[in-house]
């Protein structure tokens, strides 16, 4: 009987350490969105830039874009900002969310580091956020011509996730257009 109480404790670490090991084999940038193939919430955010007319959802459509919530407080969106800007040379639609800041701040980022955005809103309470499942800054909404959600992407948009994901996705949608 005392063997068995010994065993208890190694028996329950082993499986704890089971469940770890199974969780580090995920990929935590794929958090499943409600959102997919679905039309996005209906918004209408505040401009960012003095006067400019904000970001609705109606903007959206007629071709596929990419709809990005960013911060001036976040220091991941600093490292992809030069992909967005990037991106958008190339041609991409880039739309943005300033999320959780104030229009002050987030205008300010954009004179500091650029500005990608053909319009971009600020989601100062956040409730956008909240109806887009945001978990966090960045993410990456690609949207189709009909203004459906077809893929998120959470965390920085690296090379890699272009070529291999968003990248070949948005010619895909380009082609259906």
């Amino acid at each position: 009987m005392r063997r068995l109480l010994f065993l208890a404790p190694v028996l329950a670490f082993v499986l704890v350490m089971a469940g770890f090991a199974l969780g580090l084999r995920r990929d935590p940038s794929l958090l499943p969105s409600v959102l997919i193939g679905k039309p996005l919430p209906a918004f209408a955010l505040a401009p960012v830039r003095p006067g400019d007319q904000g970001f609705t959802n109606a903007d959206l459509g007629g071709e596929p874009a990419l709809v990005n919530v960013y911060g001036s407080w976040c220091a991941t969106c600093r490292i992809e900002h030069p992909m967005l800007m990037r991106l958008r040379a190339q041609g991409v639609p880039v739309y943005g969310i300033d999320w959780m800041d104030t229009a002050e701040k987030g205008n300010g980022w954009l004179q500091q580091f650029g500005d990608p955005y053909i319009r971009v809103g600020n989601d100062e309470s956040g409730r956008t956020g909240i109806d887009l499942g945001v978990s966090g800054a960045p993410e990456t909404f690609v949207v189709d011509k009909q203004g459906r959600v077809r893929y998120r992407h959470v965390g920085e948009i690296t090379e890699d996730d272009w070529t291999r994901k968003i990248g070949p996705l948005m010619e895909k949608l380009k082609a259906e257009s």
